[in-house]
């Protein structure tokens, strides 16, 4: 599969590679340097149509292969992963610009994943419970729902894409694929991947195109029962708006501001390469990235001199060059808003400590590099302190005492992840009960999820729902309760009958 170049590449739907109705295409570039990586459908709602009825028809038989049948097929499509890791990781620096290690760790994310979720298919637990009546059983069972609309976003191209489709797959469901439009070569991998590991025929869909278009089309339309996505809140908001007609099953997986804690007993050193790494790989954007650090008094000069000095070290570059250490942002409108974001933090106050400026020397020239930005000084209200900027750019707030800090970390509308440095056990769990998070972690960053623990946020992270572990099934399935009688007479529960 060509990297370069202007290849023009299709829609999957049925088993099939066709064309977009119209006919459009557009452009995937590289964000290091500008190259094409290829054409691409640009679909819209007559191919999101088809799409549907492909796995509409697809469903009726999937559902009905063996749960442990279908983990097989996924238990496989692990193994070509692993095959096409380095492929795989090598067309990622290039389509989205993630470095090598960053970007080798996002497929080895879909591999644990998929791997994990193939063993789901033998273990897919209900319940079993006494029932209140003589000579009858009950139990519980999960069971598909239909057709999943996957919106995936182009940060983690080929990880979050398995976040959603391992375990609506394993489950019974039938999908169709969104991906972004700034990595659809990834995307576009990631089915023929699984088309080559023995996916029947229109199991899996992909509609190339934008997510005014294609996207809106796939949300609206009444032949999708659930839709999964993943990206900022604004949109989620409006798909679960454009949802709501159908009564659909939304799962939502949107923005966070998440803030590391370093109290004055941390261990300084392992803090900063905490906070470096979440706050400054994948160039931020990430939705768990450190974009806040909050900082003890005691200790906040320190912390402040060492991580400036280790910002300051980072190389800038494509990612494909083992040494770099940030890469591009992913598009034009992405280094406008970091950018703008450092005027915004200057003009609040707050003190620009490093970075702060769009790179241009040399080859950089060609792409979309920022440089990695430290604000200090920050008051816990300002924009930059409450605003997902989903880029290189991290706020330090200076604080007095532990319940400053977890007052300013729960101090604004979001709740994906959270962090605490300190040696002191007590603070630790008292942080691990009052942090207001779907995650937290104490002693490392702010990133990094295990894909057998539950993976999601609280407040306006999400709606509730998780990817990852067990929890994922119950996005995918519904919940039917079953009792069977063997009593031969007629019992009725919830009647008095021991009346009279």
């Amino acid at each position: 599969m060509t990297t370069t170049g202007t290849k023009t590449f299709k829609n999957f739907i049925g088993g099939e590679w066709v064309d977009a109705v119209s006919g459009d295409t557009f452009e995937s570039r590289s964000p290091a340097t500008g190259e094409p990586i290829g054409l691409f459908p640009k679909s819209g709602a007559e191919d999101v149509d088809r799409a549907v009825r492909a796995a509409q028809a697809a469903y009726e038989d999937w559902r009905l292969e063996p749960a442990p049948k279908r983990g097989e097929i996924l238990m496989r499509f692990a193994r070509v992963l692993e095959r096409e890791k380095e492929a795989l990781t090598d067309l990622m620096t290039r389509e989205m610009g993630k470095v090598k290690a960053e970007a080798g760790g996002d497929v080895q994310e879909a591999i644990d994943m998929t791997y994990y979720m193939a063993g789901e298919g033998r273990r897919m637990w209900g319940q079993t419970t006494p029932s209140e009546l003589r000579d009858k059983f009950n139990m519980s069972v999960r069971v598909p729902v239909g057709v999943v609309g996957a919106i995936t976003p182009w940060n983690f191209p080929i990880a979050i894409p398995s976040w959603k489709l391992a375990p609506a797959l394993v489950c019974g469901n039938t999908v169709v694929l969104k991906p972004a439009e700034d990595t659809p070569l990834l995307a576009e991998r990631f089915v023929e991947l699984l088309e080559e590991s023995g996916l029947p025929a229109g199991v899996v869909n992909i509609v190339h195109g934008y997510g005014e278009t294609a996207g809106d089309a796939l949300v609206r339309h009444p032949g999708v029962p659930i839709i999964t996505f993943t990206g900022s809140r604004e949109t989620g908001v409006a798909v679960t708006k454009a949802a709501a007609d159908n009564l659909k099953h939304v799962h939502l997986e949107l923005g966070g501001k998440n803030a590391i804690i370093v109290l004055e007993d941390a261990d300084v050193d392992l803090a900063v390469e905490g906070i470096l790494w979440s706050a400054f790989g994948t160039s931020g954007q990430r939705c768990t990235a450190a974009s806040r650090v909050i900082a003890h008094e005691k200790i906040y000069d320190a912390l402040q001199s060492k991580l400036v000095a280790a910002a300051e070290r980072l190389r800038l570059g494509p990612g494909w060059d083992d040494e770099t250490d940030v890469g591009p942002v992913i598009n034009k409108a992405a280094i406008e808003k970091s950018h703008a974001y450092t005027k915004i933090g200057s003009d609040e106050g707050a003190r620009l400590l490093t970075g702060g400026e769009i790179a241009t020397e040399g080859d950089l020239g060609n792409g979309f590099f920022y440089r990695p930005t430290i604000f200090g000084d920050v008051d816990a209200q300002m924009r930059i302190a409450q605003e997902e900027i989903f880029g290189p750019t991290t706020a330090l707030i200076k604080v007095r005492d532990f319940d400053e800090a977890i007052r300013v970390s729960n101090g604004i509308k979001y709740g994906l992840s959270s962090s605490i440095y300190t040696r002191d056990v007590n603070k630790a769990f008292r942080a691990m009960r009052d942090l207001v998070a779907g995650i937290t972690y104490v002693n490392a960053g702010t990133t990094g999820a295990e894909v057998h623990l539950p993976f999601g946020g609280t407040k306006d992270t999400g709606n509730g729902h998780r990817e990852a572990g067990q929890a994922a099934l119950d996005v995918f399935t519904e919940w039917k309760s079953i009792y069977v009688d063997y009593s031969g007479k007629l019992q009725r529960a919830q009647i008095d009958n021991a009346a009279g």
